[in-house]
């Protein structure tokens, strides 16, 4: 049994930042998802699949994890620096390129 400790992204149709401050502690699957030859719905007898638990910091997941001696990978979460933007410089006199309209 695999463990994977992670602080989920923003998905692509949320603006703001809700629901990635928490940990998230997934189980990785143990055996490869199999088709019904009858109604074609994939399935899987993983039951640790569908286990997703959350912390609220880095450490009581990865205390969780030595707790229940589950071998788990941490993935640090990447820095997201935004470009501050204003409308106003597309109309810049100064800005590099030309006057497209």
């Amino acid at each position: 049994m695999h463990a994977r400790i992670y602080q989920p992204t923003k998905t692509a149709m949320q603006s703001g930042k809700a629901n990635t401050a928490k940990w998230v502690l997934d189980f990785d699957a143990e055996t490869a998802k199999r088709i019904d030859p009858l109604m074609g719905w994939t399935g899987s007898g993983d039951m640790n699949g569908q286990v997703r638990m959350t912390f609220a910091s880095k450490e009581e997941a990865v205390a969780y994890a030595k707790a229940h001696a589950i071998a788990f990978q941490v993935v640090d979460p990447q820095i997201r620096r935004p470009k501050p933007k204003a409308y106003a410089d597309n109309f810049r006199t100064d800005r590099k390129g030309t006057w497209t309209h």
